[in-house]
């Protein structure tokens, strides 16, 4: 049977879990204090495990963030893939993004920060990737080409959110973000043209009269 400990919040864990509950405590630590006060000594100290504990499952502080920027990355995706299909089309995407960025920002704040991790870390860019495919997917249906099409529709999403949480949108939008995306979107893909039918009607060649008889 495995040995229990507790965190210094009290709860309970295995020490066969020590490895996800550091990365609780990191990201309560970021929530906290931000990515500047966090260190391995604290975080064993939160934990209530040896100061040699983190360093062991992380070696660093860039190899803690790197994985907790991953993990990020991964749980965006997983929101994306997982929206309310209330809100229909790339506007649902967007207003899964941000969400995430409200509700988990110490994730997002670390994952748009590469000077904190290793940006080529293989579990990282495996799910940047999937974020990556998890967004621009849907965006890519709305025009073309697609690759241009992904990138304008996260540059849209991913700007709106990092102005939301610097406080610099206007005040008739900072209160309801998700109700900020789906105005915005609309820019993008205007209502009146739903991603399904986008394709212009064919129309008759020009240049040809109908023969009289």
């Amino acid at each position: 049977m495995q040995a229990v400990a507790r965190t210094e919040s009290g709860r309970p864990y295995h020490h066969g879990d020590l490895r996800r509950v550091l990365l609780d405590e990191a990201v309560a630590s970021l929530r906290e204090s931000g990515p500047a006060a966090l260190s391995l000594r604290d975080l064993a100290r939160r934990a209530g495990v040896s100061h040699a504990a983190p360093a062991h499952h992380f070696g660093d502080k860039r190899g803690l963030l790197t994985a907790v920027a991953a993990e990020g990355y991964r749980r965006l995706a997983g929101s994306l893939g997982a929206r309310d299909e209330t809100t229909p089309g790339f506007a649902g995407v967007a207003v899964a993004y941000v969400r995430f960025a409200v509700e988990e920002r110490p994730y997002f704040e670390v994952m748009f920060r590469p000077d904190l991790y290793d940006p080529a870390d293989p579990d990282l860019v495996a799910a940047r990737s999937a974020l990556g495919a998890a967004l621009c997917g849907p965006a890519a249906t709305v025009a073309d080409p697609p690759l241009e099409a992904g990138i304008a529709a996260w540059s849209l999403v991913h700007g709106l959110a990092t102005l939301g949480l610097a406080g610099n949108l206007p005040p008739e939008m900072e209160g309801d973000l998700a109700a900020a995306a789906r105005r915005v979107t609309g820019y993008l893909v205007p209502p009146s043209a739903p991603a399904a039918a986008t394709e212009a009607q064919p129309r008759p060649p020009k240049g040809k009269k109908k023969k009289k008889h």
